[in-house]
């Protein structure tokens, strides 16, 4: 019987290398903030010009420019333990909704449903997704020699190019199909990775914007939120007028617009 999967191969590597950083201090792994054992991964930038920090899922990241010792960088994460420490109990807060480390039986969501991620090991020098749809599983095939944080960095990076690719894909007849029923006429849409919003409208242009991850979303979802970018055509507010035109089309538009106010954060990973 025909099974119902995506293969997708990521660049090969011949070695696990970053074109414009380099690790350093691999011994300097956890600090501690209030009991709290926190992973950090520092790095030295070609760019950088100063430091810089921030959070991919749970693990702390600082960038640093090369003339910058390791040491100024520890002080760096010293004098700012308050913002790191509210920081990362947020994320563990919110970890529900969709930080991924890309593990053994961790969870997706993919078109409205649930998938487990399976994950493998291979002597091969390249990333291989596969999305099966007929188990809803998720299989990641990786490098025997790839650390966890370079795992989640390439699996990110790839996993964000195949929902972008396959969210073009649905609204390439989503976004026409809904004009025409709605004879709300655009001059063009595009896709990007956005998190803070599913989609947005330029009235004056009548240009769409969509977040690259509404892949993730139910069908239903995903056409409410093309019909309300819509609707923003002819209405640049939210006035009941506006809610009006959209529940012309989407009569449990506020079902769905619930929904997202309580499972928004599923895009996040």
């Amino acid at each position: 019987m025909k099974t119902n999967k995506k293969i997708y191969l990521l660049k090969c590597f011949s070695q696990v290398k970053y074109n414009n950083y380099e690790k350093v201090d691999d011994k300097m792994d956890y600090i501690n903030i209030r009991g709290q054992n926190i992973q950090i991964i520092i790095r030295n930038y070609k760019n950088a010009k100063h430091l810089k920090m921030y959070f991919k899922a749970d693990i702390l990241y600082i960038s640093k420019p090369r003339y910058v010792s390791t040491k100024k960088a520890l002080e760096f994460i010293q004098d700012n333990e308050e913002y790191i420490y509210k920081n990362y109990l947020k994320i563990h807060q919110n970890k529900s909704f969709g930080i991924k480390r890309w593990e053994d039986g961790e969870e997706f969501l993919y078109k409205g449903e649930k998938y487990k991620i399976k994950c493998n090991i291979t002597i091969e020098k390249q990333i291989q997704i596969v999305f099966d749809e007929d188990d809803k599983i998720i299989n990641l095939t990786y490098p025997n020699n790839l650390k966890q944080e370079e795992r989640k960095e390439y699996i990110d990076k790839g996993i964000k190019q195949i929902l972008k690719n396959n969210t073009q894909y649905i609204l390439n007849y989503k976004v026409p199909y809904w004009s025409n029923k709605t004879n709300l006429k655009y001059k063009e849409f595009k896709v990007n990775d956005a998190t803070s919003k599913f989609g947005s409208c330029i009235p004056t242009t009548k240009r769409l914007h969509f977040s690259s991850r509404l892949i993730m979303l139910p069908e239903e979802v995903i056409d409410a939120i093309v019909v309300h970018e819509l609707c923003h055509i002819i209405y640049a507010n939210h006035s009941k007028e506006f809610y009006n035109l959209v529940k012309k089309y989407i009569p449990n538009y506020d079902e769905i617009n619930k929904w997202l106010k309580q499972n928004g954060k599923v895009i996040l990973f």
